[in-house]
């Protein structure tokens, strides 16, 4: 199995994004993919977070990371079939093929709900050095279960600063502060936003009385290590009822 073969057996060709999508990709960094989930699947979706997010009480999130003020959860690649579409999809699988040149696995699969009142994170990117425009390391996917909203934390980006050859912090004093080119990532329940995760970005304030629910598939090039190494979190139990595809991508 390869990159290539795995890909055509998920269900990826050259045609599965749009011209205009890859363009979006390269220039601002983003791309929503409108759709991907049903109202059913969210809702299934998130009470199956609620589920595990109560079994695992205080230690829900402790195998990637835990963050004030959010609900998380990591390694859902081994907790439920039903979070398997965030690996396999044939639109998020293109849209990491063409940000990461076709060499790429799964890194980690975690979720975060920014509970209210809660979720401010300061500008980040997710790699610790500046790259070279085109020289991605790492591409990220959020599945939104809840609708993005202004009042309910909807993460903001600074659209082309993957381009940028800088961190946040190699630019900004105050990396909690509104950027003047930010945007927020206004969009229904089962949309998948895609970005760079090179782009500068990071979660705002839920004003809401409810929580925001997310899933973040997170993708690096395979030479890369995981956040999650899957080899070692995954039962065999789970990589049984994988396809060589899937396992391809997870590299198990």
């Amino acid at each position: 199995m390869d990159m290539q073969a795995a890909l055509m057996a998920l269900g990826v060709s050259e045609n599965t994004l749009s011209d205009e999508e890859k363009r979006q990709l390269d220039e601002q960094g983003y791309l929503p993919l409108y759709n991907i989930l049903t109202s059913e699947q969210v809702a299934a979706i998130r009470k199956r977070l609620d589920e595990l997010t109560a079994a695992e009480g205080a230690t829900a999130g402790l195998e990637v990371h835990q963050e004030a003020g959010t609900n998380r959860l990591a390694n859902l690649v081994d907790k439920d079939p039903i979070f398997e579409v965030c690996f396999t999809h044939p639109r998020v699988l293109a849209a990491m093929n063409h940000v990461l040149s076709g060499n790429f696995k799964l890194s980690s699969l975690n979720s975060r709900a920014a509970l209210p009142g809660e979720g401010l994170q300061a500008l980040h990117a997710d790699w610790g050095a500046a790259v070279e425009p085109d020289d991605y390391q790492v591409c990220n996917s959020i599945w939104l279960l809840s609708d993005f909203t202004a009042e309910n934390g909807a993460t903001r980006v600074v659209p082309g600063t993957h381009r940028s050859r800088q961190r946040p912090n190699d630019a900004i004093a105050d990396l909690k502060a509104t950027h003047p080119d930010e945007i927020q990532l206004i969009a229904p329940a089962g949309t998948v936003v895609i970005f760079n995760s090179h782009v500068w970005h990071g979660g705002t304030v839920n004003r809401t009385e409810k929580p925001r629910y997310a899933l973040h598939s997170y993708f690096c090039r395979r030479h890369q290590p995981q956040q999650t190494n899957q080899r070692e979190h995954l039962s065999m139990e789970t990589v049984a009822r994988f396809s060589d595809a899937a396992r391809f991508v997870l590299d198990v």
